[in-house]
């Protein structure tokens, strides 16, 4: 890492390097480019049908709640030391991201706790959020920390989708040995990991009741103008995940595209809110979320090593293994992923390149390093 390290420029000030400046064998990382670009995803382009495919086992629970947008080709970009030595595809294009917009909550969340908003993360949740959905019998010992770590067992309904829609949902670091969407016996909160999006979506609500304003607009003022992201990014709720606010109808937002919504925005602010992670939280002479925090975020789930909070974790390189263990990710179905790698000083953005040959360019990433 540079003694000063470098920050851009709002919008396109933002320097480049060419691969040996930088550090890389440029041919190697022309190889690493070509590999991500040539690899595209078996997603259809018009993401109707693609989501569709995907809810279409969750029954009557499966209606698409939120807009949808149809994708666009391989892109992505890699910066070194904050420069940007290598992109591919349109970087400028604003997509779906998915569950990449959970690891934009965590950052809500953290700003929450950095202004005092939340005071504990492990205080029960019911304590500063008295809507009904934290009630007893079994969601009143549910905390911050377990709806982060997803390890909450909330149970209920939001938005009209149970949270059994989400049961045993197959990713890292879960086994599904059953269908998914069966509900089974809940387990005491913190006990139990499982990814669903309902219950992040529950978590999206919650913060939105501490903060008493629309998130969009506070992620907006907090992070992304002052990283000096775009403006044509956005976040999205559904058409019925509205609530009343101080006399108005205000749009609760989702944490991922599953029914549609979240977060829409290009790779080139996506590598921007990655440099801020990767710079422990720091934009030039401001602290815009603690270091605290990001340390936090990173560290692993005591129930699931490869995951903090809404961010997925390399942890003895199980998640991705040809990355070091100390990366993390911000990931998104699709995919689309936000590399985030402190030991190379390095962040990569990569969007619609197959899955199974992600590990394979972040192999040819890194092999085309010289020091």
């Amino acid at each position: 890492m540079p003694a000063i390290p470098y920050y851009p420029g709002p919008g396109d000030q933002w320097q480049r390097r060419t691969p040996d400046e930088a550090g890389f064998d440029a041919g190697r990382l022309a190889e690493a480019v070509a590999f991500a670009a040539a690899n595209e995803t078996a997603w259809p382009r018009d993401l109707h049908e693609a989501i569709a495919q995907n809810t279409a086992p969750e029954g009557e629970h499966g209606a698409v709640l939120g807009p949808i947008k149809d994708r666009g080709a391989p892109n992505g970009l890699i910066v070194r030391h904050g420069y940007i030595v290598a992109d591919w595809g349109d970087t400028s294009r604003v997509d779906m991201t998915f569950s990449i917009s959970k690891s934009y909550l965590a950052t809500v969340a953290g700003l929450a706790v950095d202004a005092g908003i939340i005071r504990d993360l492990d205080e029960p949740i019911r304590e500063t959020v008295d809507d009904g959905g934290f009630d007893p019998p079994h969601n009143h010992a549910i905390t911050w920390r377990h709806l982060l770590q997803q390890t909450s067992e909330w149970n209920g309904t939001l938005w009209g989708k149970p949270d059994s829609v989400d049961h045993d949902r197959a990713t890292r670091g879960s086994a599904n040995v059953v269908k998914t969407g069966q509900p089974r016996e809940l387990r005491a909160p913190g006990t139990h990991w499982e990814y669903n999006d309902v219950r992040v979506n529950r978590l999206a609500l919650a913060l939105l009741r501490r903060w008493g304003r629309p998130l969009p607009g506070l992620f907006k003022e907090a992070i992304m103008d002052p990283i000096g992201a775009s403006d044509s990014w956005a976040w999205n709720g559904y058409h019925n995940s509205y609530i009343e606010l101080h006399g108005e109808q205000v749009q609760s937002v989702s944490g991922g595209g599953h029914w549609g919504g979240g977060v829409w925005v290009n790779a080139m602010d996506h590598a921007r809110f990655g440099y801020l992670h990767l710079r422990r939280g720091r934009w030039e002479d401001r602290q815009l979320v603690s270091e605290a925090w990001v340390a936090a975020a990173t560290t692993p789930c005591p129930i699931n090593p490869v995951y903090g909070y809404l961010w997925w974790l390399n942890t003895d390189r199980l998640y991705y293994p040809s990355a070091p263990a100390t990366s993390y990710f911000a990931v998104g179905w699709g995919p689309n992923i936000v590399w985030i790698d402190p030991g190379h000083d390095l962040v990569a953005v990569i969007r619609w390149t197959d899955g199974e040959a992600v590990d394979g360019v972040i192999q040819r990433v890194l092999a085309a390093l010289k020091e």
